[in-house]
């Protein structure tokens, strides 16, 4: 039996590594060309990958209750089982249904526009704009253009969980906390775990930013004076809470858009060169060639960035629609972190290439970027001079307003969809509960009243696309604990927030033998190669955070 199951391994890792590449290059194509038949296409290689992960992870199921397999095997037979994100039916139709729903689902996204101005066009007024009437004519429009898609989101739900249930799990939720190799509630109590140990840094800057935009004390922030359409990152609103006594900073993206020797190429080229500074090898030509860094002017793409692995070795690219901002500067630096992990972990088979959980491969772009420090802003000659050491508050300030305004929004998404594949939340009131949360979380309300004639979670891509969402949560948390991890092998000492491990081959190599696990292990095993720990630990954020921590509590006393 042993060796019917790895026979039945080497033939299922054969077809899925075939099915994902036929998969990815009609994704990249209906992404980049949005149209009739691209969608047609893509729902095709979609329902073909969907039907047979179903299949495989059935037949996988069926060697459980073997023992003493060794352990390549039953690891990757898990794995097999745990691969997808949206299990279909075994019903043929009813998985071409969900493909189709899917597809159309994120193509009426990629479309979507409010006055004729798409998302790009629209997120930039809600950094730059101040008049709340426009704030709120705008914020509105967009969240409205959302509405068409309820009715297939509530199917899509009904057909998701239809197929999670016949893989044995209680819904799709469940399923997908299925895969962070510990039983689902035990996964749900880990990231409130995680979350109650950074709740008091976020509630100490949402009452300060709450103060300083004129909120009544104890009142929820409206959603749209946040500086951002999903108020999930509040950054664009820096210069209305800034501190009353901060030096007016060198500005990143002033810089950028002076430097006439620097284009949207040029960006990428400088995050490319931290990664080698490191000791990564130089990404492949083809990257340069066949990747989109910016929107075209031609035809309605999904500007959504992503990164891409086409053919699951050298094949590496990334989409976005690069604007010459520090937001993009930060960007790309965390869609290269995606390539160079897809290319450390290319020599193992199939099964294992990925990280060793989703929040791995979101945090390591980021760990990287928390390395892009005014000093070595200056090394690079983007900037004259390191600021002073009084600049730290204000710095650090404008770094929180991203990555601590970030995570109630990053837990509460899935916490919404969890609920709903559960049941719990039904198509009669998705808008209400999203809110709820909302204001359970992130302590912010709609500017306007909303109804249930609404569907707000689908403003935002990762709803209309169905990618679980928790992983950015974690990816937040696990990239300080990344971040302190290589401040320390690179023999850092001061301050966590001005540690850049620009440079260092030492950190770079501890670093690329992580990468180079994949999923081979269990995600305890890589963190521990990494940073000696075995549980995902919020404290190196705190540590990171903990001189703008006493600050805001001084602010709001």
């Amino acid at each position: 039996m042993s060796n019917e199951a790895i026979h039945f391994i080497e033939d299922a890792e054969a077809k899925l590594a075939a099915a994902n590449i036929e998969q990815q290059r009609a994704e990249w194509i209906a992404q980049n060309f949005i149209t009739y038949d691209t969608q047609i296409i893509a729902a095709a290689a979609d329902e073909k990958q969907i039907a047979l992960g179903v299949k495989l992870a059935k037949e996988a199921a069926k060697f459980d209750p073997l023992r003493d397999l060794p352990y390549d095997v039953r690891r990757k037979l898990d794995l097999i089982k745990l691969s997808l994100t949206t299990p279909g039916p075994s019903d043929a139709k009813r998985t071409a249904e969900l493909a189709r729903i899917a597809a159309a689902m994120e193509a009426m996204y990629g479309v979507a526009t409010f006055d004729g101005l798409d998302v790009e066009a629209i997120t930039k007024i809600m950094q730059q704009e101040r008049d709340p009437r426009r704030l709120l004519d705008v914020w509105r429009g967009w969240h409205s253009s959302a509405r068409p898609m309820k009715p297939l989101y509530s199917r899509f739900v009904e057909l998701t969980n239809e197929g999670a249930r016949e893989l044995g799990y209680a819904d799709a939720g469940a399923m997908w906390r299925s895969k962070y190799n510990m039983p689902p509630d035990a996964f749900a109590a880990e990231a409130d775990r995680l979350w109650e140990q950074v709740k008091p840094l976020y509630d100490s800057l949402h009452r300060y930013v709450a103060r300083k935009l004129s909120v009544a004390p104890g009142h929820p922030i409206p959603a749209h004076l946040l500086g951002n359409i999903w108020a999930q990152e509040w950054a664009n609103i820096y210069e209305l809470v800034a501190p009353a006594d901060a030096r007016k900073r060198d500005d990143l993206t002033k810089v950028l858009e002076a430097r006439t020797d620097i284009d949207e190429v040029g960006m990428v080229r400088i995050a490319e060169q931290f990664f080698t500074s490191l000791g990564f090898a130089p990404l492949p030509q083809t990257f340069w060639e066949r990747s989109l860094f910016t929107k075209p002017r031609d035809r309605d793409v999904v500007c959504h960035a992503s990164a891409w692995d086409i053919d699951d070795d050298q094949d590496l690219r990334v989409k976005m629609c690069i604007s010459k901002t520090v937001d993009y500067f930060q960007t790309i630096h965390h869609e290269l972190g995606h390539n160079f992990y897809q290319r450390a972990y290319r020599t193992q088979p199939f099964l294992y290439k990925d990280s060793a959980n989703d929040a791995f491969h979101e945090a390591i772009g980021d760990t990287i970027a928390l390395s892009v420090t005014p000093a070595y802003l200056v090394k690079i000659g983007l900037l004259d001079r390191e600021p002073p050491e009084a600049d730290d508050i204000p710095l650090l300030l404008r770094e929180a307003l991203d990555k601590v305004a970030f995570l109630p929004f990053g837990i509460m998404i899935d916490k919404w969809r969890w609920r709903v594949f559960a049941g719990e939340i039904t198509p009669d009131d998705y808008n209400a509960s999203w809110w709820d949360l909302r204001l359970q979380y992130q302590g912010i309300a709609p500017p306007n009243e909303r109804s249930e004639a609404e569907f707000d979670p689908g403003a935002k891509y990762h709803i209309a696309a169905n990618v679980p969402y928790m992983r950015y949560f974690l990816a937040r948390i696990l990239q300080f604990q990344f971040h302190r991890a290589l401040c320390g092998i690179a023999g850092f000492n001061g301050p966590l927030h001005r540690c850049s491990i620009y440079g260092n081959h030492t950190a770079g190599e501890r670093l690329q033998k992580m990468l180079a696990m994949g999923r081979s292990r269990p995600w305890p095993d890589a963190l521990e190669v990494l940073c000696g720990q075995r549980q995902m630990d919020a404290t190196a954020m705190l540590d990171y955070f903990a001189p703008l921590q006493q600050w805001l509590d001084e602010q709001n006393r």
